[in-house]
């Protein structure tokens, strides 16, 4: 593993991946007892063509264009299923900020960083590595910038 290889300290998880679940994220949290604010998800998107990593928690969203800034560009979009596994080695639901075949920018979300550990995908579903937000930075050479955004909650009906 690419960790192992750089002497970068890490825990794998693991757990029985429910294929009828629908938040692989949130299935992770549940399976290994973490709040969803320490869980992340890689996300891949185009910045200006470019695909480019994103990692933010699993129960918020990517902010495509606080991505595409961080990332030195003006226009971001989500990328094609396709090319992210074609890009990276890994399955949709599965990707790791880590170990890509063909290693990507990755920015993170810097709300990890008010964690002594947080949890990623391992490259399959069910595999979860719990790391250091600075070893995470330091595996990935990513920028960490504030391209995470909570979903608002709708308004209740009006009565």
């Amino acid at each position: 593993m690419a960790l192992e290889r750089a002497g970068i300290p890490f825990t794998l998880h693991e757990y029985p991946h429910d294929p009828r679940h629908e938040s692989y994220g949130q299935e992770a949290s549940e399976a290994l007892g973490v709040s969803s604010d320490r869980v992340f998800k890689t996300l891949i998107a185009e910045v200006d063509g470019a695909l480019v990593t994103g990692v933010v928690p699993v129960d918020g969203q990517l902010d495509l264009k606080a991505l595409a800034a961080a990332s030195g560009g003006k226009k971001a979009a989500m990328a094609q299923v396709a090319a992210a596994e074609r890009a990276t080695g890994y399955v949709a639901g599965g990707i790791s900020p880590v170990g890509q075949r063909k290693r990507l920018p990755v920015v993170l979300d810097e709300s990890a960083m008010r964690f002594a550990t947080v949890f990623c995908s391992a490259g399959r579903r069910g595999l979860e590595i719990e790391i250091a937000p600075a070893d995470l930075v330091r595996a990935t050479d990513a920028k960490v910038a504030s391209i995470g955004r909570i979903p608002k909650a709708p308004k209740p009906p009006a009565p």
